[in-house]
């Protein structure tokens, strides 16, 4: 009995001490707001394919993602919600090059409580508070004001706004009926279907596609490409379907 004790406890010891696997490697992804419940099962299916890797997972507005690399944050991927902020991400040099790219597509949508009455752009004049994102700093508030404004309906709604930091509190302030009306995009209806309903698709002059990239100074570059690659896959792309993305 004492030896079998012995042997059980020298064993437990070895295994914690064993090291990790060979190559085993933490990824940190920072990614757009709109792709939180795609991206967390995209990389599990990742890290399902790679034994021993782990990716950390940042979300926020896009912009102030750039902000957080900017500043220093270690980050091996960005993924943004529009051209404009990855455009910003490479003027600040902070992008890998030859590893942007586009991976999947989304539209904007006027969103309304379930139970709301607000069913079109001209139902918008009698409403109360609205909400999207600001364009100051979040992709969703910019597609919005572009296409608000070529529709001659953004100087007259602007005061109603409520802008949210990202298109996430956005979502919330339609879902908790703190908003009558918001323009999010058509993925985060499904992320609260329960709560919210689409009643039109927005028109934009922009084409909502989002790019992703390997960042400059990454310290799993190898694995990011791989991450990249794997977002453009047939099992990236299939994850991300799921969710409401289209193609690229």
């Amino acid at each position: 009995m004492r030896k079998n004790v012995l042997f059980a406890t020298a064993l437990a010891t070895s295994l914690a001490v064993l090291p990790p696997l060979a190559g085993a490697a933490d990824l940190t992804v920072s990614a757009a707001a709109s792709l939180t419940n795609a991206f967390r099962e995209l990389a599990q299916s990742f890290e399902a394919a790679h034994p021993g890797d782990k990716v950390l997972l940042n979300f926020a507005a896009s912009d102030a993602l750039v902000q957080q690399i900017a500043k220093g944050a270690p980050v091996d991927v960005f993924a943004s919600a529009d051209q404009e902020a990855m455009d910003k991400a490479q003027a600040l040099k902070l992008v890998a090059p030859g590893t942007r790219r586009d991976f999947a597509s989304n539209t904007v949508v006027l969103v309304v409580p379930v139970g709301g009455r607000i069913a079109s752009l001209a139902d918008l004049k009698t409403a109360g508070r609205l909400t999207t994102g600001n364009p100051a700093s979040v992709p969703i508030g910019r597609y919005t004001e572009e296409a608000l404004t070529k529709a001659g309906l953004w100087q007259a709604l602007q005061p109603k706004f409520v802008f949210g930091t990202s298109v996430r509190q956005s979502l919330d302030y339609v879902a908790r009926g703190e908003a009558d009306a918001g323009f999010l995009y058509a993925t985060d209806v499904m992320a609260q279907k329960d709560k919210v309903k689409a009643v039109l698709t927005l028109p934009t002059a922009t084409p909502v596609h989002y790019p992703i990239a390997v960042i400059a100074n990454a310290q799993q570059p190898r694995l990011a490409r791989q991450f990249t690659d794997y977002a453009v896959s047939a099992a990236g792309q299939a994850i991300l379907a799921k969710y409401g993305f289209g193609k690229p």
